[in-house]
């Protein structure tokens, strides 16, 4: 995969903390910040799927009584 580089300005605390958690986890500071954004990028991935179950179960019953049940439903009554 091609990489692009990019050039950010934090203050010299977070730098320091940045090659230090890096360095903890035996990786370069690139890969380090490279998995961080991964990690966040999932996490909204992952809240929004949390937030849509969430809006499912709380209309379920909204949803049976306008279109009757759903077929798991069906299937676990069996």
């Amino acid at each position: 995969m091609a990489k692009t580089q990019l050039n950010v300005r934090v203050d010299e605390a977070t730098a320091e903390t940045a090659r230090e958690r890096a360095l903890q986890r035996g990786m370069s500071m690139n890969r380090y910040i490279e998995e961080l954004v991964q990690r966040d990028a999932g996490e909204v991935g992952h809240t929004f799927v949390e937030a849509a179950a969430d809006f499912m179960t709380s209309y379920e019953s909204v949803f049976a009584e306008e279109f009757g049940p759903c077929e798991s439903e069906g299937r676990d009554a069996a």
